[in-house]
């Protein structure tokens, strides 16, 4: 193999595990991220329902994340109420015509969610506009709100009932450790709801 090719595989890989690394050692976040489970747990035990939203790569992490909860994760079991509120494409291109891409999160947490819920946004930079409405809608209803974001924590930062903040801020490497963390999430609520 190309030695610059090698060098450039070995240097993205370690970027990938430097991410790992620092939430290691990142007390504060790693109690979020148990305060999430937590979260997570209450909500699905009490008959709601876990919404997520995104924007390009992170709208396929937040079907990606609805599907190991509605579907499964490790094993058989019952469905759990999960789903990423961007899968309806008629409505999306009804909505983003009518009203406005910004607005697509927001309408759809009225007509779908109910206080109790949790909604989830996926944003790198945390200051995607439509995660932010659906996140201030979502304050109006009692809808507890989770943000995904990068280091910065951006808009979203301002408007979450929880953050969890990646310490990067590579779009890549954000998104990488976004998937990790979800598959943490839904391993350990999983097995609270169905072994415990």
């Amino acid at each position: 193999m190309d030695n610059l090719i090698s060098n450039q595989l070995s240097t993205i890989i370690q970027s990938n595990i430097d991410v790992k690394h620092a939430i290691l050692k990142d007390k504060a976040l790693l109690k979020e991220i148990e305060k999430v489970v937590s979260v997570f747990y209450q909500a699905l035990k009490a008959g709601n329902k876990i919404l997520f939203c995104g924007n390009g790569g992170s709208a396929a992490d937040a079907q990606h994340l609805a599907a190991e909860l509605s579907g499964r994760f490790y094993f058989n079991r019952e469905p759990l109420p999960a789903e990423a509120l961007h899968c309806n494409t008629s409505y999306l291109t009804a909505v983003g015509n009518d009203y406005g891409f910004q607005f697509i999160y927001s309408r759809l947490l009225k007509g779908q969610g109910k206080k109790g819920d949790v909604l989830v946004g996926l944003s790198t930079s945390g200051n995607s506009e439509n995660i932010i409405n659906a996140f201030l809608t979502a304050k109006e209803m009692g809808i507890t709100t989770l943000a995904m974001t990068g280091k910065l924590g951006g808009k979203l930062k301002e408007t979450a009932d929880y953050l969890i903040n990646i310490p990067s801020v590579d779009t890549p490497r954000i998104q990488e450790t976004h998937i990790l963390i979800g598959h943490i999430i839904c391993q350990i609520v999983e097995e609270k709801i169905f072994h415990s």
